[in-house]
């Protein structure tokens, strides 16, 4: 039996930043209608269209009722990262929505409690580690993760190079993260404060070979309207 519709506008949250994709639907309340996640591997443009299709009609819900698109922007990988923001702006252009870009790793932070500290992968050696509130810390190969007494590591994607309890803190996180989306997405929109569709660019923690960085921002992800 599919949830009750809400009286209140919808929204459509999506982030591709970990290797778990999220798509969740919202009300501009802030609260959660319902959620899907999956791990995409390599297939993140076959596999999201499809899941926001089948969460949508699942809840009888056409992309017309929706009134805003919000999108994790990372940091995280190329390969997804891309896919996912790609998405969120292409559906913002066609339906005339607003778009919000949350931080992924805000978003995480947010559901993981109090003291917790972020740790990323960066490609297949670096991590990335996020406080709440400070720059993101690349941290390379070998070089140890510190946290004082009072906070506690939240990994993501990082099973075998990182603690036990870290990883299964980063799963916790991880399956509240759509809901964590919506909120601070709904809030943003109730607040006037969105994003320009151009302007909105993904964070990513590397990049391939061949593409470049201009001023914090990939030049070629803008969206030439």
């Amino acid at each position: 039996m599919s949830p009750a519709r809400p009286e209140a506008g919808l929204i459509i949250a999506i982030d591709s930043a970990t290797a778990r994709v999220v798509v969740a639907v919202g009300t501009t309340a802030g609260t959660v209608v319902d959620a899907t996640d999956w791990t995409a591997g390599y297939r993140h443009g076959e596999t999201l269209l499809p899941a926001i299709d089948g969460l949508l009609d699942r809840l009888d819900i056409a992309l017309a009722d929706i009134v805003a698109i919000v999108v994790g922007i990372g940091p995280g990988a190329f390969t997804g990262l891309r896919v996912g923001v790609a998405t969120a702006k292409g559906l913002a252009h066609a339906l005339r929505r607003p778009i919000i870009g949350i931080s992924t790793a805000e978003a995480l932070l947010a559901v993981a409690g109090p003291g917790s500290v972020l740790l990323l992968p960066a490609g297949p050696s670096d991590r990335l580690i996020v406080r709440r509130g400070q720059p993101a810390q690349r941290l390379p190969a070998g070089v140890e993760v510190e946290v004082s007494a009072d906070q506690r590591l939240v990994a993501i994607d990082l099973a075998g190079r990182a603690p036990d309890d870290a990883v299964q803190r980063g799963d916790v996180a991880i399956a509240r993260l759509g809901g964590s989306l919506v909120t601070l997405g709904a809030a943003r929109l109730t607040a006037g404060d969105v994003d320009d569709l151009a302007g909105l660019v993904p964070q990513y923690v590397t990049l391939p070979r061949g593409v470049h960085a201009d001023g914090g921002e990939v030049s070629w992800s803008h969206d030439r309207r």
